[in-house]
This record gives structure tokens, C-alpha cells and sequence, in this order.
């Protein structure tokens, strides 16, 4: 049956907004929380959207984890790329299935895992990471959620250099983007495009002003994206009191023909 649990499926269990679990089904193993028990046995085929009752009477929904899930579960140990930024960033440069991408820094590896199920088992991910601990913490994520299969990751400093070329896009978490810009567009296919993504203002006042005195870049802007959730409930419908506001800025710009 398509969709349905086995032995070594991740699942996304669900009780509530602030207790969910991504865990991998194991046969002969449990899950254990506050309220209960659930034996693996009893989800290994059957369908993902389940509901299912703990041995202490409690209900949990049973799902298929996300990428937003996969995202948050791998950690906030350095500045994440938030869903909706990750969402404007793969629809704004392009980034499809069969693309080849370079990325740094690597981080938790977070966005990685989203650009690898974008591009999909025909592209590849090339990611670059200098900090040795979060190279190391970013492949175990990577492979815990078995997303390593189209990914290359580098414990290098990506401003010594871009290893590959031809690529179709350039995605950088970097504090000195700016320092990147000449050797993105030598490895860019020419109209595609480099993303950067900063927590402030000055970070992007500078890496607007190195893309355009190269020369070498068209159409660049900056966007920023606000979030904010909507409680529905019947006649006392309205916002949420806390939203999601500033996380990062997202430059981006296209690589110009040279001869």
C-alpha cells in the first residue's frame, strides 16, 4: 500500500503544537512519553495520518514528517532559515529538480535537507561548512534523516575557493557574503542566481553594494518575509499575540553574461 509504515520509516508523532516527535520506526521497539506508550509493531503497516491510542488511553496522530518537521527537529544551534524564508528562496532562484547547488555555510544542516529533496535525486547539494563541530553535527543530521544521497558536504571555507562549476544556483548563510560575489559568478550559469541570507541590514547594504559595482550581476533585491499564524476560533477569531517577524534578509541577484 503506498504510504503506508514500515520497519525503518521516520514518523512525525503528534499530540499537540508543543508535544510532536520525529522518530524512525524500529519492529520490537516503543515509544515512550508522559502520556503513554506506542509499540511500533502496531504502526509497521499501516498508513501514515493514523490515529493511535498509548497504553494509557491518550491519542496521538501518526503522520509523515515534513520538511518543516525535518527542520526543526535537527536543532537551532546557529541561526536557522525559518520555512517561509527556505519556501521564498527555492520559488525566487529557481531551484528545481535536477539542479546542481552550492550552499554555505552548512549550519545544521536544516536548509541543506531542504535543497536536497528540491532537486531531487537527479541534482546535487555541494555544501560547505569551516567549523569542523557543526560539519560533524550536520552529517549526523543529514543522515539520520537519510538525506545524504545527493549531497556533498565540505569541511572547507568556502572563501578559499568554489570547487565545482556550471552550477545553477549559490546559496550563502555566510557573514561576509559580499566576499563571495566574484567567485559565484565565475561558477554560475549565466541569469542564475546567487541568494544571500543575513540577519541585518548592514550585512546586506554591503553585499548589494559588491554586486553592483562588479558589474557582473542583474535584477538585484532584497526581500524580507513576515509570518504570522491566525487563531480560528468560533467568534474570537484574530492573530495570534506572538508572530513570526524578522529572521533574516534574502538577497538575490542574477549572473550576467561575460565574455
Amino acid at each position: 500500500m503506498p504510504g503506508t509504515i514500515k520497519d525503518g520509516s521516520l514518523v512525525h508523532i503528534f499530540l499537540d503544537a508543543k508535544r510532536n516527535w520525529i522518530r524512525r520506526v524500529r519492529a520490537g521497539e516503543e515509544f515512550h512519553s508522559n502520556r503513554g506508550i506506542i509499540r511500533f509493531d502496531d504502526l509497521i503497516g499501516r498508513p501514515f495520518g493514523i490515529r493511535v491510542t498509548s497504553h494509557s488511553g491518550t491519542e496521538f496522530q501518526i503522520h509523515r514528517p515534513s520538511p518543516t518537521d525535518i527542520q526543526i527537529s535537527m536543532g537551532r544551534n546557529t541561526q536557522i532559515v525559518y520555512p517561509k524564508d527556505a519556501g521564498t528562496i527555492l520559488i525566487e532562484a529557481g531551484i528545481h529538480a535536477g539542479c546542481r547547488v552550492v550552499e554555505s555555510g552548512t549550519g545544521s544542516g536544516a536548509l541543506t535537507g531542504i535543497l536536497a529533496r528540491a532537486v531531487g535525486p537527479e541534482g546535487h547539494i555541494y555544501t560547505y561548512e569551516v567549523r569542523e563541530d557543526m560539519y560533524k553535527g550536520a552529517k549526523k543530521n543529514l543522515e539520520k534523516f537519510g538525506l545524504t544521497d545527493n549531497v556533498t558536504m565540505y569541511n572547507a571555507d568556502i572563501l578559499d575557493g568554489i570547487y565545482e562549476d556550471n552550477v545553477d544556483a549559490v546559496v550563502l548563510d555566510l557573514a561576509t557574503p559580499w566576499l563571495l560575489v566574484d567567485e559565484a559568478h565565475r561558477v554560475l550559469k549565466p541569469s542564475h542566481y546567487i541568494v544571500s541570507y543575513s540577519p541585518t541590514i548592514e550585512q546586506v547594504m554591503k553585499t548589494c553594494k559588491a554586486l553592483g559595482e562588479s558589474g557582473e550581476w542583474g535584477m538585484i533585491k532584497t526581500l524580507e518575509v513576515l509570518q504570522r499564524e491566525i487563531m480560528v476560533r468560533e467568534g474570537k477569531t484574530r492573530p495570534t499575540t506572538w508572530m513570526v517577524g524578522h529572521t533574516g534578509y534574502m538577497t538575490f541577484a542574477r549572473a550576467l553574461f561575460t565574455e
